[in-house]
């Protein structure tokens, strides 16, 4: 006889995820006010008397979910935090008329607009990859690691790819590289462009002006977004701002509703194709980077995004000096904003010291217990000293920017970008670099898995010759 024994459900634990729960969000915000000099202190108080935590370096896994008082309090807190006056607000205007009147350089409107070849989009395509691939292996270690992985092969400065050949076990124990970039971004392992947020989002934007062309608004950002960026594939702001889209909140609040990494680089690093379209043209560039940047991010994060734009755009109209094009996109900056000091600090180290590692250990001092690793500020100090101190030579650019810590694979790309377009076309990039590229990339979005950069260059180039 047997006996039937009742099912059961196996139930995984819960498990808190990262970059949205209130209880994650609330340390990150009180760093983010002491930043803005908004006095938080009370609040941080009660934060802590509670047992809240402070701001994570990094996000963990697996954490099981914070107690419901807690996490409801978490939710006061942040709304609390928000109304806080800032005193730097009056020198950073997220409105893009603000922004353009607190721009004594604004640039004018250009009167013939230049043409961008095909070659030079497809340097910039692959000096994007190939700068954001350098750095994946590294992305979170500290700079101690990083010069210590590198130096192990004979790679420093940086002028090649990382390997794990030759390095001595004890090292690799202490510093383990990146866990899920390591099995395709080392030198014995790379076979194409795999994928990252850093490519993905340039494809967005080049499927965001196939659809709708140059006069889109951040509404059809937003609802691109949801029709075709994996909700997995976000960090930091971007998850922020997904998930207010899910709730109903409409753009810009998405920016500003509970989203502390709203001045963090994920608006900087989503601006290339504004800039490259662009060419000649730093002003348009910046003002479409503007409506791109406000569904995620504020201030110093939005700048970002028109530093970058403005900056690639003159070089893609046929500016030839890097100083010139970083003296571009600081046009479109406040000047009194913390982003302009960030970018004019990184300059003057890099032309003030010829050690570059001196340079960073400048920056860091400066940077590096006040700010989180993949906020804005300290890295566009970061990019701007590196493509000061490479002064135009690809190698040198993405090496220095990589070589410097913090958003590894950001930097790289940002650097690759705009040292791509200086280069003139693919010929003009090392071969180590662009060879073990393939000509492939893979992503998730839809469309353009395993699409050659030389096929990017050409829908890249359709979309610059849009009126």
């Amino acid at each position: 006889m047997s006996v039937r024994l009742p099912r059961t459900r196996l139930q995984a634990p819960p498990v808190r995820l990262t970059w949205v729960q209130p209880e994650d969000l609330v340390g990150h915000e009180l760093r983010q006010a002491a930043q803005d000099g908004r006095d938080a202190r009370e609040i941080e108080e009660r934060w802590y008397a509670a047992g809240g935590s402070p701001a994570p370096d990094r996000a963990g896994a697996s954490e099981p979910p914070a107690p419901a008082r807690l996490r409801a309090l978490a939710g006061d807190l942040l709304d609390e935090l928000a109304t806080l006056e800032s005193p730097s607000a009056a020198d950073e205007p997220t409105g893009l008329d603000e922004i353009v009147a607190a721009c004594p350089h604004w640039p004018g409107p250009s009167d013939a607009v230049p043409l961008v070849g095909r070659d030079r989009l497809h340097a910039a395509w692959l000096g994007r990859a190939a700068g954001c691939l350098l750095g994946k292996p590294v992305e979170k270690l500290p700079l101690p690691g990083i010069r210590a992985l590198a130096r192990a092969t004979g790679n420093w400065p940086l002028t090649t790819w990382f390997t794990a050949r030759e390095v001595p076990a004890e090292l690799l124990a202490a510093h383990p590289w990146n866990r899920r970039s390591a099995p395709t971004s080392l030198a014995e392992n790379i076979d194409g462009m795999p994928e990252d947020d850093d490519l993905n989002y340039p494809l967005l934007t080049l499927l965001l002006l196939q659809r709708h062309g140059r006069s889109f608004t951040t509404a059809d950002l937003a609802r691109l977004w949801l029709d075709e960026l994996p909700a997995g594939r976000t960090f930091t702001a971007e998850r922020i701002a997904y998930g207010n889209l899910l709730a109903g909140v409409e753009p810009p609040e998405t920016a500003r509703f509970r989203n502390p990494f709203r001045e963090w680089i994920g608006a900087q690093i989503r601006a290339d194709v504004h800039g490259w379209t662009h060419p000649g043209d730093p002003a348009g560039a910046a003002a479409q980077a503007h409506r791109d940047a406000v569904l995620t991010h504020t201030g110093n994060g939005v700048y970002g995004a028109m530093f970058t734009a403005a900056a690639l755009a003159v070089a893609a109209g046929g500016e030839s000096d890097v100083h010139g094009c970083l003296a571009a996109g600081l046009r479109v900056v406040p000047p009194h904003s913390r982003y302009a000091r960030a970018v004019r600090l990184g300059i003057e180290t890099a032309r003030k010291e010829r050690d570059f590692d001196l340079v960073v250990d400048r920056l860091h001092a400066v940077y590096a217990d006040t700010h989180h690793w993949v906020h804005v500020l300290p890295n566009a100090a970061l990019l701007a000293a590196a493509l000061t101190h490479a002064d135009g030579d690809f190698t040198r650019s993405i090496g220095c920017a990589v070589s410097g810590g913090w958003d590894t694979d950001s930097n790289g790309a940002s650097a690759g970008s705009l040292a791509g377009l200086l280069a003139g076309g693919p010929d003009g990039l090392p071969a180590h670099w662009t060879a073990p590229l393939k000509n492939r990339l893979a992503t998730s979005v839809p469309g353009f898995d395993r699409t050659g950069f030389d096929t990017l260059a050409a829908l890249t180039h359709q979309e610059a010759l849009r009126p």
